[in-house]
């Protein structure tokens, strides 16, 4: 026994022991070595130890010696995000984000575990540096491939502000490419890695290329795995069968038709609606999803993963394979879909008297585009529309009655008629940008928004009064802070608002009812749009702040979203007699596992979205330097001012290009010469030069104009 040898872990114990009786004193290898009282044939196993506590992120080799972690607050996270000058890191313990500063990021990518510890937060917020890389995760890049001399570069979308070395390049992309590249060798900063280059987009002075760099990078595929694919052949091939039919209601002789764009293909929706006696009675009828995509089938894991269908130019990457969602579950003319079915009864103020559930078959009338039914309401319809519409012409009035009073209900509420700026980008058969355009809502868009409401409202009403878990949609109160520069901004531009203690949604209404009519409209609504919190959802029904509403939820879009196909798993069990105790059992840790994915698939597919839009934006623009535009301030930078055109594209006019004087940032709202007194404040109408349009970032540059 005596010359038996200690074990690994009988090491890492005494190491912990000793580090700890240190306190925050580093000591050196061979003070460990002594106080462990290590004899030198265990130097080995000593060497072992040592290791693999530094792997695990217990002990830090400082360079004076090893402390324990524990002891100095060093704490281990998981690398989230990162961009050219910062990064973001989550601590392991409890979720909580860290942000690391460029230089602090040790060279650490997405994914990786790290051991980082806090630093002096300038900001309030947490802010750390990583100390070391415990784990490397497969780090891939994507950017523009450059060459110099006999060298090959790549200059990443986001990681660094500096050119990684390209060591492979087997796929034959050239320079000016838009690649994605794995990093196969580690340095201790972004600069220092080494790349392959696995896969070229093409050039990066096409839209279409950096939209594919953009999913790319965002982790977003455009095939489906091979076993939801089959799964979803499957069930397209089968059909509808007269077992699918059995206990549903049977709708099919009702007036039902859809309303949607020209050009959708995933049709989830449809409406029908009718007078009463004493009010209305309205159908808002959802495909019927749930019943082919089942729990932890292939079909429901993928679509969790996605959590949604992501829109960008003229194309769509679906939830669901293209066998559901623009066949067997698109609710087509004159075919039969099963439907899951919201039949609302009103009174003659359009205030809810009842509502029901049910499972359903129907047979859409026609397939109704918005703009043809927007002519059949202002009265500029033709023969040919009015003979397609003809059928279901007098549900179209019925439709316009009531969508107006509830439209007036909602203004009634407070809700906030708040505007978004949204584009519609017009590409050719080159797959190229040749115009940007305003998106306009006529009439039949804002009376379906309005009955989709209603639907939503009822399904977390139900949800929320009969105590069953749920995925809410949820739009908290602003948070005081965001209230705070709400009305500073709304007093550097003169603008009155009301005095309130508590934030309510007519507060809003009232400011944008009272500017309706003035120039700087269009700011006002952005500033109030940037103070409200971000809409998400939840397993806990705290109300919806922007609509005014108690009850809320995303129950009509189940092809699109995977909420929606959530909370219709749950109505599913509901309308066939499921418990409440039973539901709890069931959903509950599914619904807030849902609720969080939802949310965070949602803010990525926003983003991907908004970056591959502004590439497109940037194409079209390339077509355009040097010529000048008339535009307004829409936000304001100690950097410059961004400038928005009508056409609601938007440039940077940086303050560099300001020669005619020094200018001063006021904190919020403008730029101040600082002999000239001129100013540059948010609002100002200002004449543009495009000065520059880079594709591959996005980025679109403006001058004043002379």
């Amino acid at each position: 026994m005596a010359n038996a040898k200690h074990s690994v872990n009988y090491y890492k114990n005494k190491i912990l022991l000793v580090l700890n009786q240190a306190g925050k004193k580093p000591l050196t290898r061979n003070d460990m070595i002594a106080k462990s009282k290590c004899k030198k044939s265990e130097s080995d196993i000593f060497r072992k130890a040592l290791d693999e506590l530094r792997n695990e992120g217990q002990i830090f080799d400082q360079k004076k010696g090893y402390v324990l972690c524990a002891r100095m607050g060093y704490f281990k996270a998981t690398v989230k995000r990162i961009s050219k000058t910062f990064g973001f890191i989550e601590k392991d313990e409890d979720k909580t984000e860290v942000f690391i500063p460029g230089k602090y990021l040790l060279g650490s990518l997405p994914g990786d575990k790290v051991l980082a510890s806090l630093i002096p937060s300038r900001t309030g917020k947490p802010e750390g540096e990583v100390l070391s890389v415990l784990e490397q995760a497969d780090a891939t890049i994507t950017g523009v491939l450059q060459q110099e001399y006999r060298e090959f570069f790549i200059i990443p979308d986001t990681m660094s502000k500096t050119a990684v070395r390209v060591v492979e390049n087997s796929c034959g992309a050239k320079p000016g490419d838009k690649v994605i590249a794995q990093i196969i060798a580690r340095g201790t900063s972004h600069a220092a890695h080494k790349a392959a280059v696995i896969s070229t987009f093409g050039s990066s002075e096409k839209a279409s290329s950096c939209a594919m760099a953009v999913l790319m990078a965002s982790g977003i595929s455009i095939e489906f795995p091979e076993d939801a694919a089959e799964e979803a052949r499957k069930l397209s091939e089968a059909g509808i069968s007269a077992q699918d039919m059995k206990n549903r209601l049977d709708l099919r002789d009702d007036i039902i038709f859809t309303i949607d764009s020209a050009e959708t293909k995933d049709i989830d929706d449809a409406i029908s609606v009718k007078r009463t006696n004493g009010g209305y009675q309205l159908g808002v009828h959802i495909a019927d999803v749930s019943h082919y995509v089942k729990g932890n089938s292939p079909l429901d894991k993928e679509a969790l993963v996605r959590g949604t269908s992501v829109y960008y130019a003229d194309r769509v990457i679906p939830m669901l394979p293209k066998e559901l969602s623009n066949g067997i579950c698109s609710l087509n003319p004159n075919e039969d879909r099963l439907a899951f079915s919201c039949l609302i009864e009103l009174d003659s103020d359009a205030k809810i008297k009842s509502y029901r559930f049910h499972k359903t078959v129907i047979c859409s009338a026609v397939k109704g585009v918005y703009k043809e039914i927007n002519k059949i309401l202002d009265g500029s319809a033709d023969d040919e529309i009015k003979a397609k519409y003809s059928r279901v012409s007098e549900n179209i009035t019925v439709m316009n009655e009531l969508a107006d009073i509830l439209m007036v209900n909602r203004e009634k509420r407070g809700a906030p008629s708040l505007e978004t700026s949204e584009s519609k980008l017009i590409i050719d058969e080159t797959d190229t940008c040749v115009d940007v355009v305003p998106r306009t809502r006529g009439k039949s868009e804002m009376i379906i928004e309005e009955f989709m409401l209603l639907a939503n409202q009822c399904a977390a009403n139900l949800a929320r009064t009969s105590q069953i878990p749920f995925v809410y949609r949820i739009h908290e109160d602003p948070s005081p802070e965001k209230i705070a520069d709400m009305r500073d901004f709304l007093t550097r531009m003169n603008i009155e608002y009301p005095h309130f203690s508590n934030i309510k949604p007519g507060h809003f209404a009232e400011i944008l009812n009272n500017n309706r009519d003035s120039e700087k409209f269009p700011v006002i609504n952005n500033i109030l749009l940037r103070s409200m919190a971000k809409a998400k959802y939840a397993p806990d029904p705290v109300g919806h702040f922007g609509l005014a509403l108690e009850d809320y939820s995303h129950f009509t879009s189940p092809i699109r979203r995977y909420p929606d196909l959530a909370i219709h798993r749950i109505l599913s069990d509901v309308v066939t007699g499921a418990d409440a105790q039973w539901l709890a059992k069931r959903y509950q840790s599914f619904v807030t596992n849902a609720s969080e994915r939802a949310t965070s698939t949602e803010i990525t597919a926003v983003k991907i979205e908004r970056d591959c839009e502004a590439c497109y934006m940037a194409e079209f623009m390339k077509r355009h330097l040097g010529d000048e535009f008339e535009g307004i301030i829409s936000s304001v930078t100690d950097f410059g001012f961004y400038v928005e055109l009508e056409n609601t594209v938007e440039g940077l006019v940086h303050i560099n290009t300001l020669e005619d004087d020094t200018y001063e940032y006021d904190g919020l709202v403008s730029l101040k010469g600082e002999r000239s007194g001129k100013i540059f404040a948010l609002g100002d109408k200002v004449k543009v030069k495009c000065t520059a349009s880079n594709v591959n970032s996005g980025n679109i540059d403006f001058s004043i104009a002379e």
